[in-house]
């Protein structure tokens, strides 16, 4: 377990970062700089830690990117301390437990943001990622990493869906500037990884 620190600040928003569990998943908490607001992004792991930055930071929702083990550990925990709980259609049965829908173009608003909810399907069916419109955040889950798209190895993964995803949905989209956070690891932008599109489709994976 990681403490939980400052990883980017603009005029919008303040992202929040630490690192859980043994596959050293990230969790983000996004907090309106408005009004304080804030949503957490995948309830990893250590579900009593992380429900004690949640209510200090004010989260009231939980966004999750997709409905892999490693990413929901803390999902009944947090849902159970009175949290609403967000995932993609196709990911729901995946969870233990659940409050809404996330749809794709449908943005969650909190703290006088918005946090859209785009479906780039590859990694699992149901994946998403999550826009903060009026910044440079992209949180990708585990659809796109630095040097390459999520695995597609698991059930419900496709490999030229989730290159449809990084190219049509992602890359079509964002410029340079934008910066990838993903559910594991170090974050990077679009301009770093644009380069490599091709290869990643050249080599498959």
């Amino acid at each position: 377990m990681e403490a939980f620190t400052k990883l980017f600040e603009d005029g919008t928003a303040i992202v929040h970062h630490c690192v859980v569990g043994d596959l050293d998943n990230n969790v983000y908490i996004v907090t309106s700089k408005i009004n304080g607001e804030s949503v957490l992004i995948d309830a990893a792991d250590e579900g009593e830690y992380l429900e004690e930055f949640a209510r200090k930071l004010n989260v009231r929702t939980i966004l999750e990117t997709h409905g892999h083990y490693d990413h929901i550990g803390a999902v009944e925990h947090l849902r159970d301390a009175g949290f609403e709980v967000v995932i993609g259609r196709e990911d729901a049965s995946l969870l233990p437990s659940y409050d809404l829908i996330a749809n794709d173009g449908e943005a969650y608003e909190f703290g006088g943001l918005k946090i859209e909810n785009i479906s780039t399907p590859g990694h699992t069916e149901g994946s998403l990622c999550f826009y903060l419109h009026g910044t440079n955040f992209l949180f990708s889950g585990d659809t796109l990493f630095p040097g390459g798209p999520g695995a597609t190895h698991f059930p419900g993964g496709d490999f030229n869906k989730i290159m449809t995803s990084l190219t049509g949905r992602l890359f079509g989209r964002f410029n340079d500037d934008v910066i990838i956070l993903p559910g594991h690891g170090r974050h990077t932008t679009f301009g770093s990884e644009r380069p490599q599109l091709e290869n990643w489709a050249l080599r498959g994976y």
